[in-house]
């Protein structure tokens, strides 16, 4: 009767995740410890993963969803035949992909962004989701020195999240990219609001700026980009916000706001 009761999902093996931190930056590692509890009966576990996932915006048409998607995994454990009311202890590293999606800037949670670990324990005839915990991915230096130039501009944060889909001519690996909506400030009369976007590698960030401008009186409001590739440890605030604040004057056609 208990193998009958594991074969349907009772009595099985249960999966504890514990996180040595969970705050992270891109290019990271995420460092942590699984623990196995066996169940009522002997199972074979075929293998154990975790892995890293976002939730983003699917379209689907005129219509749209959240779906949550994988962009990282790493098999930490093969077969094993678990015993009934067994312990195992599996400790494991992840490396955090470059363009991983950001949930803090400054300590700030970034609104709309949930990226969490999950933990798969994979059985015979199906497998078992564990646990999911939550992670913090903090902008780096590049990408904190970039938001900190927005925000000098005056821009206000709005929200973020992640859009299924690529962005063309790009390096872009992961199947979603990242928006980090702003407010526009008053001084640029043109603007409605701005979109970052970055795609970063180990050696550089590119910027990806989406600006959706307002209609006039005979115009209808248009979206304009600009791409820039900010190399690691080459650029400072003040200076790329002199920079971004002539480019934007340029576009909307206003007085710059530096």
């Amino acid at each position: 009767m208990k193998r009958i009761l594991a074969s349907l999902g009772l009595g099985n093996a249960s999966v504890e995740t514990v996180l040595r931190d969970p705050n992270t930056v891109p290019g990271g590692v995420l460092q942590g410890d699984v623990y196995i509890n066996g169940g009522s009966v002997d199972q074979h576990i075929q293998e154990l993963t975790v892995g890293l996932q976002a939730r983003a915006e699917v379209e689907h048409g005129d219509a749209e969803h959240s779906q949550n998607l994988e962009f990282a995994r790493a098999r930490i454990g093969g077969e094993l035949q678990l015993q009934a009311d067994a312990h195992v202890h599996v400790p494991f590293e992840l490396p955090v992909p470059w363009e991983a999606p950001l949930t803090a800037y400054r300590g700030q949670h970034l609104t709309g962004m949930h990226v969490g670990l999950n933990t798969q324990l994979h059985v015979a005839g199906g497998v078992d989701p564990g646990d999911l915990d939550p992670v913090s991915v903090h902008a780096m230096e590049t990408q904190t020195i970039i938001l900190d130039a927005v925000s000098m501009l005056g821009f206000r944060f709005m929200k973020a999240d992640c859009e299924r889909g690529r962005i063309r001519d790009t390096s872009q690996k992961l199947p979603f990219y990242q928006e980090v909506e702003y407010r526009a400030p008053s001084g640029y009369a043109g603007l409605n609001e701005l979109e970052v976007t970055f795609i970063t590698d180990e050696r550089a960030c590119d910027l990806i700026l989406e600006l959706d401008k307002k209609g006039g009186l005979f115009t209808e409001g248009r979206d304009s980009f600009k791409r820039m590739r900010i190399e690691h440890g080459t650029v400072e605030a003040n200076g790329l916000a002199h920079q971004l604040n002539d480019y934007l004057g340029s576009v909307v056609g206003d007085r710059p706001l530096l």
